[in-house]
């Protein structure tokens, strides 16, 4: 591989990791020879499985039963990070998602959403970002160098219906990663990035159901999605590794503050 584009040897500390995203970005990263820090609010049997699983491409791999939420355990999480490796190089913020009662159904009104899960969702979203950030980048900023990858959405862009959490928090995270980018780049200097990815539609754990029916058929919502998505298709999750090695390898060191769509086309088009 070119060496510009290489993350091997950087330490990544990788939020949300017992996930399918940040499940496939940390055996993408493992298998790029990149030191992961597996961090995440599950199970302990769930956790000790992944790193188990990304053993399988290195020994290189911590797993940590943390909260994204507790700002407390995370400067101790990135302190023993570099007693134990020296050095953070990468922190990527995936930990987030919806939930149920957070996403209105076709005949629901926004007048019927749940307050509690809409704090939930924004909670987790917006704030399991900007605390993460917040610990780690401090770290960043004593070593003059480290990058910050966000994960946004389509709603940042334009409305999506039934998703008001969501959307509210996507966007939120969009803004804050132009803010800190800004920030830290005018504070400490060019050697600090951050950026955030805006995937688009990807069937998954926590959307099968609003996408799929249980006959395997396409739903309304679905065929609406396609219909506005040039390539004509969902997209794979592995589809986002390369992205993110991107944005975090020296070959994307004047990139920050960005907001990269990987959709398919779907936040160029207007369905028309």
């Amino acid at each position: 591989m070119n060496e510009q584009f290489s993350i091997a040897g950087k330490v990544a500390v990788i939020t949300g990791a017992g996930g399918v995203l940040g499940g496939s970005i940390a055996k993408s990263f493992m298998q790029q020879g990149a030191k992961v820090v597996a961090v995440d609010n599950i199970r302990k049997e769930q956790l000790d499985r992944r790193v188990e699983e990304l053993k399988a491409y290195g020994e290189d791999v911590i797993g940590i039963l943390g909260n994204v939420l507790d700002i407390a355990s995370l400067e101790q999480l990135a302190e023993n990070i570099v007693a134990q490796w020296g050095h953070i190089d990468i922190l990527l913020n995936v930990a987030g998602g919806n939930m149920p009662g957070a996403t209105l159904t076709p005949d629901q009104h926004f007048y019927d959403m749940d307050i509690a899960c809409w704090e939930k969702v924004t909670n987790l979203n917006i704030n399991g970002t900007v605390y993460p950030s917040l610990v780690f980048s401090k770290v960043m900023a004593k070593q003059g160098k480290g990058c910050i990858i966000n994960i946004s959405s389509m709603a940042a862009y334009s409305a999506i219906t039934r998703v008001p959490g969501y959307s509210a928090a996507k966007t939120a995270v969009a803004n804050f990663t132009q803010w800190l980018a800004s920030e830290l780049a005018l504070k400490y200097g060019d050697g600090i990035r951050v950026n955030a990815i805006a995937p688009g539609f990807f069937i998954g754990d926590q959307n099968r159901a609003v996408l799929i029916n249980p006959d395997g058929s396409l739903t309304g919502r679905s065929i609406k999605v396609l219909a506005k998505t040039p390539m004509n298709r969902f997209g794979d999750i592995t589809e986002l590794n390369g992205a993110v090695q991107f944005l975090c390898s020296d070959a994307a060191s004047f990139i920050t503050g960005a907001l990269l769509p990987i959709d398919g086309g779907f936040s160029a088009f207007s369905g028309v």
